[in-house]
């Protein structure tokens, strides 16, 4: 066992965790933060996706241990004063869930995605890279978004509710934590 330190969605932990356990693992079994989901465990669906440091990863292909003095936030710490994350009410308000599993890592990395479009981050589809961040297009959103499946089929309303907090007060993202 080893002794790491981590701040999970605003609270330090000092944890005991075995070398080879995931960041995935060590957030749903040790910690109870059930809200991410262990979809595939390799990578390439997105329901485990998290922040850390504010940017999004998929927690199933890496270890806890990787990520002591780190500040990991989960959809469980991405509300703020008792209100939900504008990313998680526009996703009730457009129907940009069906049956919720996928829901905690799409908005964890929407809320990534839009962090990193408003630094200026180019994605495969953005048409003038040197312009600096222009408005999210469906297409944008969609190639950004890539990463994270929906076996429900509930892109459009996904889609909508980045567009809908996109178009608003991007600060809002900044109190996600």
């Amino acid at each position: 066992m080893v002794e790491v330190q981590m701040r999970i969605n605003g609270t330090v932990r000092s944890i005991e965790v075995e070398p080879r356990v995931s960041l995935l693992d060590l957030l749903r079994e040790q910690l109870g933060l059930t809200g991410t989901k262990k979809g595939c465990n390799q990578g390439a669906c997105g329901a485990c996706t998290v922040l850390v440091d504010g940017e999004r990863i998929n927690s199933c292909l890496t270890l806890a241990v990787q990520y002591a003095g780190r500040e990991i936030t989960t959809i469980e710490g991405v509300a703020a004063d008792g209100r939900p994350h504008p990313l998680q009410a526009a996703f009730i308000r457009n129907d940009g869930f069906q049956c919720g599993y996928c829901t905690s890592g799409q908005i964890c990395s929407a809320i990534g995605m839009l962090a990193e479009h408003r630094a200026g981050v180019p994605s495969a589809v953005t048409e003038h890279i040197a312009a600096g961040p222009a408005e999210l297009s469906g297409q944008e959103i969609r190639e950004r978004m890539s990463g994270n499946l929906c076996r429900c089929g509930a892109y459009n309303g996904i889609v909508e509710s980045i567009k809908e907090v996109a178009s608003g007060d991007l600060d809002l993202l900044e109190g996600a934590r």
